[in-house]
């Protein structure tokens, strides 16, 4: 892989500056476990949101800006093609996005021969009102869960998300199988105590998807990697990790978040397990630092 394009690099942890569609040419083949990706909505339209209460403009940068159906659906289907040739033959992807972006990515793997196993809803319990009052208040986005082929055995930790500890989820119940509605919450204020993207995941949404799918040693890949929580959760949780982000901004607080995380794994704890009281919110002293 070319080296000029390593951002920074860590044992079991590595960013890369560029365009994901021309990173990922230059990783192996079939060399990737799991795959989640938050690719661009597409919604930065100069219209307006509620944020903390206020009414603030959607626009979150060029890199979120649309570009026509068209262009848009092929950028899609190139990244998705990019990332199905490095993945393993039962390598599976997680791809995060609401109505604006997941309907196209779906035709998309569809096309590429992706196998589908299930699809999400993440459910936000504290999503903010809708301003115009002259539609549904959005209070999900839907995850899309696929294989390589349908050939393929993905991983699938099972007993952990039945008998894992996932308190904040109200619909979780324990000891019952995990269902395909999940309620968790939009990132909490200690998650952006470096900064914030605008897209950022919660910890907890990531803790489920990356134990859930992949085990300890595996490789886990963001093509569109943000402030990174899908790296903190893959390194905390014992997994190796590839992000791949375009702004420089958000590659710093990336590793602003890492060195967070190393230096508490060093100094206090060690490597969680589901089985042994860490909950989410124990996960998430653990990566900020109790902040």
């Amino acid at each position: 892989m070319q080296e000029n394009t390593i951002y920074y690099e860590q044992n079991r942890f590595k960013l890369y500056k560029g365009d994901c569609i021309e990173v990922l040419k230059y990783m192996p083949e079939n060399s990737v476990d799991l795959i989640f990706a938050d690719p661009p909505y597409n919604l930065s339209n100069d219209g307006f949101t509620c944020h903390a209460g206020k009414r603030v403009s959607v626009n979150k940068g060029k890199w979120d800006k649309s570009r026509g159906v068209a262009e848009d659906f092929e950028f899609h289907k190139q990244w998705l093609a990019a990332c199905k040739r490095v993945l393993k033959p039962d390598g599976s992807i997680w791809i995060s996005g609401t109505y604006h972006s997941i309907y196209a990515c779906g035709f998309a793997m569809q096309l590429l021969d992706y196998h589908f196993l299930n699809d999400i809803c993440w459910f936000k319990p504290n999503a903010p009102p809708n301003l115009s009052c002259r539609f549904f208040t959005a209070s999900h986005e839907t995850l899309i869960w696929a294989r390589k082929s349908r050939k393929g055995r993905h991983t699938f930790n099972y007993e952990m998300m039945k008998n894992g500890l996932w308190k904040e989820d109200i619909l979780k119940k324990p000891g019952n199988q995990m269902r395909s509605v999940w309620a968790i919450g939009t990132p909490k204020r200690v998650e952006k105590v470096f900064g914030k993207h605008p897209t950022q995941k919660p910890e907890s949404l990531l803790k489920r998807i990356i134990v859930a799918s992949s085990n300890k040693g595996d490789l886990v890949l963001d093509p569109f990697s943000g402030s990174n929580t899908t790296g903190l959760i893959s390194y905390l949780y014992g997994r190796n990790y590839i992000g791949i982000e375009t702004e420089k901004e958000y590659l710093d607080l990336s590793i602003k978040r890492f060195e967070t995380l190393k230096n508490n794994l060093q100094k206090k704890y060690t490597q969680p397990s589901l089985f042994e009281g860490v909950c989410e919110s124990e996960s998430e002293y653990i990566i900020n630092g109790g902040l």
